[in-house]
């Protein structure tokens, strides 16, 4: 071949290059899109199925030596497919609680017998486990069957009762209501007198903090709101509010009266609310991952 005819030979176009990577390409793109599917995934299941511990700290003169260690159980909206009684009881075992409170909506309205049955077992594997378990109920959770079931597992049943137990020589006094409204009459100081000394502490399903904070026990906890679902970063509080149907409420109106988690303070005592456990009405969870609420009461020294 002489030299004009190798100059004449058909060269590589640009175009002919480019068709040769597009599979590559193609494979990266693909594989960079499962990997972004999986990431997502990820994090709905981590905020969804995955059970954290909150701890908080309450200060009480009534409260000597060791003090009291109580973990809140909460909207457990028993699922077939949620986190399981015993991934719970590891929690419990692991935080060593001297009493455990269950605040209502263990099952979820219209749930099967099998379900209901869920928080039955619960409460039978703490009190195996040797933790005393104090229950009210909530909206959802109404059943006398289920109730008397829960009594028959070991739990204490707070229904407008009240008692007054010694844990590590401190005198508690438990009140429990079972209210799934309040009417404009409602008033605790005509249902309940509390005892002189013993540090009090009522448990409701439903939050309902002016109510509450005039009965003043020293301790109120609480589940329902389920932490407001989905949390915004940066501790500026639930995307939605049911109670006053407010979007971004803590940002539009930089609102202090929003109820959704944690702890809130009254004259001579606080009201904590739990997120709870379950994933009810949908599993849409986000900066708010379920939680069992563990309170150490100690000395004000």
């Amino acid at each position: 071949m002489n030299e004009q005819e190798k100059n004449a030979a058909p060269q590589p176009s640009g175009d002919s290059v480019n068709k040769s990577d597009t599979p590559k390409k193609k494979k990266h793109t693909f594989r960079n899109f499962m990997i972004f599917i999986l990431a997502v995934l990820f994090f709905w299941w981590f905020n969804n199925f995955t059970l954290r511990i909150t701890k908080y700290t309450i200060v009480s003169d009534k409260i000597n030596g060791d003090g009291v260690r109580i973990a809140l159980l909460s909207d457990q909206h028993a699922a077939k497919f949620g986190i399981t009684n015993e991934t719970i009881l590891k929690k419990i075992n692991r935080t060593a609680p001297d009493i455990v409170f269950m605040l209502g909506d263990m099952y979820s309205r219209n749930s099967t017998r099998e379900l209901t049955e869920i928080p039955v077992e619960l409460v039978s594997m703490v009190t195996e486990a040797g933790y005393p378990v104090y229950f009210v109920s909530g909206e959802h959770d109404t059943s006398q069957d289920y109730i008397q079931r829960m009594r028959d597992a070991g739990a204490h049943v707070m229904d407008y009762q009240s008692e007054i137990i010694n844990i590590n020589g401190n005198n508690l006094e438990i009140f429990g209501i079972d209210n799934v409204y309040y009417s404009d009459t409602f008033d605790l100081n005509t249902a309940f007198t509390k005892t002189p000394g013993c540090f009090s502490i009522l448990m409701a399903h439903i939050p309902n903090y002016d109510k509450f904070s005039d009965f003043a026990a020293d301790l109120t906890v609480c589940g329902d709101t389920h932490g407001g679902i989905i949390q915004l970063p940066f501790g500026k509080g639930p995307a939605y509010y049911s109670e006053t149907r407010q979007w971004f409420p803590e940002i539009s109106e930089s609102r202090s009266d929003v109820y959704d988690k944690g702890i809130f303070p009254y004259n001579n005592g606080a009201m904590l609310i739990t997120s709870g456990i379950g994933v009810y009405p949908v599993p849409a969870r986000l900066n708010n991952r379920p939680e069992i609420a563990v309170v150490d009461i100690v000395n004000s020294k």
